[in-house]
């Protein structure tokens, strides 16, 4: 597992994630990483339960509430910081993260 990752997914590499950003047209930066560490802390947290976007959404919120919350990280992951930063996290989508008729919507 790479360092500073404590909570990854045991197939998931910082590599995998440069893949998927570049699949993505992104240039990960240190705020990227930063969500995809927050992330994986989420559900390595919450690996006992169905992940609530919601709940989700509200702690991203207040961790990145100092640089502007959901509306910094959409700037960040314009796919969306949920639906997007989990695949670069290497974990799976909440439901309701993604309408397959509109695209993410979280």
């Amino acid at each position: 597992m790479s360092t500073g990752f404590r909570f990854a997914p045991l197939e998931w590499s910082q590599d995998k994630a440069r893949e998927v950003a570049q699949q993505e047209s992104l240039a990960l930066g240190e705020d990227h990483w930063e969500l995809i560490r927050a992330l994986q802390e989420f559900y390595g947290r919450h690996h006992a339960v169905a992940i609530n976007m919601r709940e989700l959404q509200d702690a991203l919120e207040e961790k990145f509430h100092h640089k502007g919350g959901m509306k910094y990280l959409y700037t960040l992951l314009p796919g969306g910081p949920i639906a997007q930063g989990c695949r670069l996290a290497g974990v799976k989508a909440p439901a309701g993260a993604t309408d397959r008729g509109f695209g993410s919507v979280a």
